[in-house]
């Protein structure tokens, strides 16, 4: 006699099932429902304990499928019909493909497969109510693999409803498993044709048609950076999101931290959201509809929501990574409910690109000048820009397509230029040089297939179809941030590839200027030991634009024109100082988070009176001077009656990085103070604010800058915490000469003996007190035997431009070796 277990008599019959539940169902059960509903199973069963919410449902199984195909003998028409299948003949894909779809949506289910949808279906309606609207998502059994995504290879039907429809919609999707983005994606992966089965995920909707809906991932999508959760959103059902039919909100939220419970949201950029997918009553359909002005000017998620978003990718992402037994980032589907106002996750998959990447290899593309003859004309103003995907530079001829029927005549080589595209477009994607749209964020269809194909490309340029024509010559760099630009002609770039391992770390500790903090992530993979200078007037200038007094006394600019474009500037905001603190917050928030924990050194900002009058509504503000160089500048500002209302919002956004972020890596520096005194002054301004040196482990920092730095520099140690030295100034004012005269710039050289005198003097004094002594100046970016000169005198750290880091480590090595 046998004795069979109930464990595998379960077993057996779940193999054997038509249709499962999704909660009877986990991440070990691909085989059974495919990547899709395996997933959709483990998060009800493990994640809903801890409070991630997921609509439930049920699928039909593998078996069903191949029950389906064996039945009405199916395999040996497909394998005929492929038998001279030519993924590269686009015209001969396309055949096969139709002819596939149509010989399986010829052909019925088997009774016992309708009866099994059907019941599960009404199992579904008495949970909620008659007619229960639904998603039907195909799932195939070899999607959602730690290398091969899958992603929209197949079909999904929304708002589906009553039992024939949703038997019509999974029939769909069993033909699915063979449109031609689907039949290309397998034969590129490897995969067998006929090995691979298709499940179908039958799950109760969530009425985001009335609210939200977006993507979120787990890691930065162009950089690696893990510690980020990316979230993006717009109005409506989501799929206008993930077929990049719409440019989304995009929110960055710093995980460390967040799990540490602050509110690190360290990035929020408003996206035009100009359509809404919803439900169309008539045909129990979708439509896509216009989202008015107001809408689109607005986020459409409140900070609450992002955090909680944030915070369930990274339950989901720890869940997965132990469940996987390695890290593993999440590719997450989520949306809002706007009858019950919750937020829901409806997909998760594990991210196939930046998790496969070698990270022992630092890549970077530099786009170059050139001099040749066919260079030097080349305009460097780009024709279009847009959000970049990657860090790559590419070129070829450009090939304007507006339907899909043309993409036959799509060259292998050529650069992609579109309104948007979807999964019908990936057999020609992989043969472009780059990708160009007209819409679509960092998380459409676009984005995520340049991504998976190593090709750059730049989405939701809004006009490129106009503006570009095919077989113009173009260069497309993905290497300047995280604006993509589009420029004419073949630039010349070049592309260094540096080996990570076996890089000798130094005694002296080697820091970053860092300005731009779209950049901060990835030249945070660069070795280093922090920021040793993030420039607070970048953000200012390129971020912010608009003059700090000129939003707090808003209603009393006279000059109607300069009103006109703050006002337009800051249209998201009633509350304009707000939009200051929440720019610079953000901005500082990001290079802090990208450096976590070492040390990030920001200086406050270091404007002269005339680069203040050029940002919006600064001419009211700021005086005339003849040498604003030498004039109201750094600290003199701070606490001045003129500009103290505008260093207090600067105040208020370092605060709310270190306090409400959790960010208390920032130290703040204070630039050109020119006595003890005065550095007084500014730390009990400083003080009236909540920053108040010692509480919460806040640290001042000086610019060491000034000769009045140097010959007091034991009386300033008594003051602040640290120093930084500025090379740029110091040999400005050792020198007596003007750093912006062209009269005099022979003379100008940090390695004059009496700069480096002021500079062996500086560091002595700060070692004598005890005091931390850097540089963030030039002179050791551009000169190696100044930084072997500095190394020499005991400094303890070396800030350098990023693209110095790598060579001035090696011989900062050296000299440390040496001694």
């Amino acid at each position: 006699m046998v004795t069979v277990s109930q464990n595998t008599l379960a077993k057996c019959s779940q193999e054997e099932s038509l249709v499962l539940w999704l909660d009877k169902v986990g991440i070990k059960d691909i085989a059974l429902v495919g990547g899709k509903n395996a997933s959709l199973g483990e998060m009800i069963q493990q994640l809903t304990p801890k409070g991630v919410n997921v609509p439930t449902g049920f699928a039909t199984t593998a078996y069903a499928y191949r029950y389906f195909i064996q039945s009405a003998g199916l395999e040996a028409k497909l394998r005929e019909l492929f038998a001279d299948l030519d993924v590269e003949d686009v015209r001969n894909l396309q055949e096969r493909g139709l002819k596939a779809r149509s010989l399986l949506m010829h052909t019925p289910f088997p009774v016992e497969l309708q009866q099994a949808i059907a019941s599960a279906y009404e199992s579904l309606c008495k949970q909620y109510n008659p007619d229960t609207d639904v998603a039907v998502r195909s799932s195939a059994t070899a999607e959602d693999l730690p290398d091969a995504s899958f992603a929209g290879q197949q079909e999904t039907y929304l708002n589906v409803v009553g039992a024939e429809e949703v038997l019509a919609a999974c029939h769909k999707c069993f033909a699915s498993l063979f449109t031609d983005r689907a039949i290309s994606y397998r034969h590129t992966k490897g995969f067998d044709h006929f090995s691979v089965a298709l499940a179908v995920g039958v799950q109760k909707m969530v009425r985001s048609d009335l609210a939200t809906s977006g993507v979120m991932f787990s890691i930065d999508t162009e950089t690696g950076f893990k510690d980020a959760a990316l979230i993006t959103a717009a109005y409506g059902l989501g799929e206008n999101v993930v077929q990049g039919t719409v440019n989304p909100d995009e929110y960055c939220v710093f995980k460390p931290t967040l799990k540490a419970g602050f509110k690190p949201i360290i990035d929020k950029e408003l996206g035009s959201k100009e359509l809404r997918m919803v439900y169309d009553e008539g045909s129990q359909s979708t439509k896509n509809e216009p989202v008015s002005i107001v809408e689109q000017n607005k986020f459409a998620l409140s900070d609450a929501d992002i955090l909680q978003l944030a915070h369930w990718a990274c339950l989901i992402e720890d869940h997965y990574s132990q469940a996987h037994g390695s890290y593993t980032p999440m590719d997450i589907e989520w949306a809002k409910d706007g009858i019950t106002n919750q937020l829901f996750v409806v997909q998760a998959r594990p991210e196939t690109v930046q998790s496969q990447k070698n990270g022992n290899v630092l890549r970077s593309y530099r786009l170059g000048l050139g001099t040749g003859e066919k260079t030097q004309n080349i305009s460097r103003l780009p024709l279009v820009t847009g959000r970049a995907i990657g860090e790559a530079i590419s070129q070829g001829k450009a090939r304007v397509i507006l339907d899909a029927k043309q993409i036959e005549e799509f060259q292998a080589g050529e650069v992609l230029v579109t309104e948007r595209t979807d999964p019908d477009w990936e057999p020609i994607m992989k043969r472009a040089s780059a990708i160009i749209t007209n819409s679509g964020g960092r998380t459409c269809h676009a984005a995520i297939i340049a991504r998976e194909l190593g090709v750059p490309a730049i989405v939701g340029c809004g006009n490129a179809t106009q503006v570009l024509t095919t077989g113009q010559e173009v260069t497309v760099s993905c290497a300047e941030g995280e604006e993509g630009k589009v420029y004419p002609g073949l630039l010349p770039f070049e592309v260094k590839e540096v080996p990570l391992e076996n890089l000798p770390r130094t005694h002296t500790q080697i820091l970053m200027n860092v300005g731009n903090p779209q950049e901060a992530f990835s030249l945070s993979a660069i070795p280093n030991d922090g920021v040793g200078l993030a420039r607070t007037e970048f953000i200012i200038a390129n971020q912010i634009q608009v003059h700090p007094l000129a939003l707090i006394h808003y209603d009393k600019l006279a000059d109607a024109e300069q009103k006109a474009k703050v006002a337009a500037i800051t249209a998201t905001y009633d509350d304009k100082p707000q939009y200051f603190v929440d720019k610079l917050a953000q901005g500082v928030g990001r290079i802090a988070a990208a450096f976590y924990p070492k040390p990030v050194i920001v200086r406050m900002s270091d404007f002269k009176s005339n680069e203040y009058r050029n940002l919006a509504g600064g001419s009211q503000f700021e005086p005339d001077e003849e040498n604003p160089m030498l004039g109201w500048r750094g600290a003199a500002r701070y606490y001045d009656p003129g500009y103290r209302e505008g260093f207090a919002l600067e105040c208020h956004a370092i605060k709310r990085v270190r306090d409400e972020m959790g960010l208390t890596n920032v130290i703040p520096m204070i630039p050109f103070c020119r006595t003890p005194e005065e550095g007084r002054l500014v730390l009990a301004e400083m003080a009236k604010h909540n920053l108040k040196q010692g509480v919460n482990d806040l640290q001042v920092y000086v610019m060491c800058e000034l000769p009045s730095n140097v010959i007091l520099a034991e009386q300033f140690a008594e003051v602040f915490d640290g120093f930084s030295i500025g090379s740029n100034d110091l040999t400005q004012l050792t020198l007596g000469l003007d750093r912006d005269s062209a009269l005099v710039a022979r003379l100008f050289d940090e390695r004059s003996p009496a700069v480096k005198q002021m500079v062996k003097m500086a560091i002595a004094s700060a070692k004598k007190q005890r005091r931390k002594i850097g540089i963030c100046g030039q002179a050791p970016s551009d000169y190696p035997e100044f930084a072997q000169f500095l190394v020499e005198e005991g400094i303890d750290s070396i800030s350098l431009n990023p693209d110095s880091v790598l060579k001035t480590m090696l011989e900062i090595a050296k000299v440390e070796q040496q001694s």
